[in-house]
């Protein structure tokens, strides 16, 4: 009993260090967006990150002894690994990283955050889900946040920063809580999935950064921005917080480690980038988190 419950203690402690690796990391993905958006343009920065991800999941996968799962999965349904793969990266990350590109950093993170939000809304007509008083509240304290973020608190005057890049970063939401609720009736290993969407999303993305941009072999600012992004926004952080998950006794426990990520964040984005964090942020982030706190309640779902 005494061994059981100190191996039990031992997971908790391997999850929390994993969970906090994967917040840290996904504390400083604004930040690195908008630094290679700065040599890269958007269709080139998904390209060149989208394949640093990919090859970084194969060799996860082959260091796990875990490469076999992939042509089992492609060969079992490969319209879905398809189509994953053009909602997930391809077409999230062209319409997130356009937003990061119209706006400051800490407008584009603490509405992309709302996401979670936007699954209470998607369940609805996809899934007849019912919102209730609760999720009527989270959605109101949500979406008022991004309104006080996205208009530096002058809300009566409704000037923007960007609307484009608002609507950008609000249909960011949506695409990532279809994705999420396509993917969870999936019951696979998450990593391999993630690895064959990235493995069709690929090529893709090449082909479109080749017609509608440039493939151009970037400096090292870019390349190491593109890395940065494959690596620690797109593919081993994923794996990170999927081991804490799995590790935990406790998954909420580790679910709530996410909400760190935001101030964390600004943390990045004001020393890095130099952007001075406005009070209606704070404010915004205020409501934000609160209201996605109150959703996850109402209908939990763990933020992967």
């Amino acid at each position: 009993m005494i061994e059981a419950m100190q191996a039990d203690r031992h997971k908790n402690r391997q999850a929390l260090l994993f969970g906090l690796a994967a917040v840290l990391l996904w504390s400083t993905v604004a930040t690195a967006f908008k630094l290679a958006l700065r040599e890269l343009d958007v269709l080139q920065l998904v390209a060149y990150s989208v394949c640093f991800s990919t090859l970084a999941l194969f060799l996860l996968l082959w260091r796990q002894g875990r490469l076999a799962l992939l042509t089992g999965y492609a060969r079992a349904t490969p319209g879905y690994f398809l189509l994953m793969g053009l909602v997930n990266p391809c077409l999230y990350y062209l319409v997130l990283l356009r937003a990061y590109d119209l706006l400051p950093a800490q407008q584009a993170q603490a509405i992309n955050y709302t996401w979670a939000i936007s699954l209470a809304v998607l369940a609805v007509p996809l899934l007849g889900h019912k919102l209730h008083r609760r999720d009527l509240l989270a959605l109101a304290m949500g979406y008022c946040g991004v309104l006080v973020i996205a208009t530096r608190g002058q809300v009566l005057q409704l000037q923007f920063d960007s609307i484009e890049g608002v609507g950008l970063a609000l249909l960011s939401t949506l695409i990532w809580a279809l994705y999420w609720l396509v993917s969870t009736r999936n019951q696979r290993d998450p990593v391999a999935c993630l690895c064959l969407n990235f493995a069709v999303a690929a090529p893709v993305s090449l082909v479109l950064c080749a017609v509608f941009s440039s493939l151009v072999v970037p400096g090292w600012r870019g390349l190491a921005g593109a890395a940065w992004v494959g690596l620690f926004e797109m593919g081993v952080t994923f794996a990170l917080w999927s081991t804490a998950l799995r590790l935990s006794s406790g998954v909420s426990r580790i679910g709530n480690l996410i909400f760190l990520s935001p101030l964390v964040s600004l943390v990045f984005i004001g020393t890095i980038l130099g952007e001075a964090i406005h009070p209606a942020t704070l404010l915004g982030l205020a409501l934000i988190i609160p209201g996605v706190l109150l959703q996850q309640r109402a209908q939990p779902a763990p933020l992967v």
